[in-house]
């Protein structure tokens, strides 16, 4: 079966690119190949089902920022596509998104079956197969364009699209063909922590900044304790940010918690101390300060050495350090990870290097196209890792449809 242009993915950057490219030349034959039973899965089970499609923030060089790798390529292309076109791009198949108070945006629907009823209702009007359980097993390029043996059977086209995001196999097709990979570790994780200052206190929340101690490595947002440790936007950030560095130490290191980021060391003493005149007579377990969580306040406070019946009149000046230490540099020790919900991010893919990226065209093989992440690019959450699978994915139809 002969198609001008093969897309290999049938996941958000996949269709974004062959929707893009029927509305520039409709009469093109394009294929999308999905080796699951199921297209779009990411885009059904992300934002906890609703699809976070993209991050109200239209400045490109404010939005590179939310990725730890990608950020210094991604600033052209986010000049040509950038979350305001995003929002335009859906707005036109009637597809309405809403801001969310952090910023994060989704269809006003609050259901992921919109933006995959708007994918597949585009991809049937602009005539694109969508080929189901079809697992690509070699690629050549020849003088003609590219063959491709499939679990089912060849297939060759002119232009060819990869858009696998974190498959292995295909990467070490690409490998074979020049490119080079950036060894994958995972990104946006939470950390396995067992300690009896944050046991059974799921579910509580607080402000903080998170370092993992002896590297530069510095967070800071809302964490969450969780039954398995700690997560959170902070935890989160810290994981995308330190995926490398993380994975070398094979997830056993040291987490510094600031519990109360607001202060400095001497401000916060002060501040203890002051409290300890106003509340002589009250027992510091129960008395606590700051809008501080009730039960992680008494956690730490115990973790200082003050016992259960201790009065803030009798608390030692060695006791205040000691519970300053806990609120601003409480160490913790991770144990390995644990996988964010179900959105797992990568990080690793085809080397930047290889990519020019006002086409997303390979710099090896004419006519071979890359988007979404299975190039070495991710991002925190929020919206930005399908941002950069519609900026990518734009740019590569946009390229593809010049050669016409």
């Amino acid at each position: 079966m002969h198609y001008d242009v093969i897309i290999v993915g049938g996941g958000a950057a996949g269709f974004f690119t062959a929707i893009n490219l029927g509305e520039r030349y409709p009469n093109l034959k394009v294929a999308i190949v999905e080796r699951g039973k199921e297209v779009l899965a990411k885009v059904r089970i992300s934002g906890g089902g609703r699809c976070n499609v993209t991050h109200a923030c239209f400045d490109p060089k404010e939005l590179v920022q939310y990725y730890p790798r990608g950020a210094k390529e991604l600033l052209g292309p986010f000049h040509q596509f950038c979350c305001g076109d995003t929002i335009e791009w859906f707005a036109k198949y009637g597809v309405e998104l809403k801001i969310e108070d952090d910023g994060r945006m989704f269809p006003i629907t609050d259901s992921s079956q919109t933006i995959i009823d708007c994918f597949i209702q585009a991809a049937a009007q602009y005539k694109i197969d969508i080929l189901q359980g079809v697992s690509v097993q070699s690629v050549y390029q020849s003088e003609k364009g590219w063959k491709l043996d499939t679990s089912k059977e060849g297939m060759t086209c002119t232009q060819l699209v990869f858009t696998t995001g974190s498959n292995p196999k295909v990467w070490q097709m690409m490998t074979d063909l020049g490119h080079r990979l950036v060894e994958p570790v995972p990104s946006l994780f939470t950390f396995n922590i067992k300690d009896k200052r944050i046991a059974d206190l799921m579910g509580v929340a607080t402000p903080a900044i998170v370092k993992v101690k002896g590297t530069k490595l510095e967070a800071t947002g809302p964490l969450l304790i969780t039954h398995w440790g700690m997560s959170g936007p902070g935890v989160l950030r810290l994981s995308a940010w330190g995926a490398r560095l993380l994975a070398e130490k094979k997830y056993q290191f040291h987490l510094v918690v600031n519990w109360l980021p607001q202060f400095e060391r001497e401000d916060l003493i002060d501040h203890l101390k002051d409290f300890k005149l106003e509340h002589a007579k009250k027992t510091v377990w129960k008395r606590g300060l700051f809008d501080f969580p009730s039960r992680l306040w008494e956690r730490l406070v115990l973790a200082a050495g003050i016992n259960e019946t201790l009065t803030w009149a009798d608390v030692s000046n060695k006791h205040l350090q000691a519970l300053g230490a806990e609120l601003q540099e409480g160490y913790y020790q991770v144990n390995g990870k644990s996988t964010f919900k179900d959105e797992f991010v990568t990080a690793g893919g085809i080397d930047l290097r290889d990519v020019n990226f006002k086409t997303m065209e390979s710099k090896y093989c004419a006519n071979l196209y890359f988007a979404g992440e299975i190039l070495d690019i991710d991002a925190i959450t929020g919206g930005f890792n399908f941002q950069n699978a519609w900026t990518t994915g734009f740019l590569a139809a946009q390229a593809i449809a010049s050669k016409f």
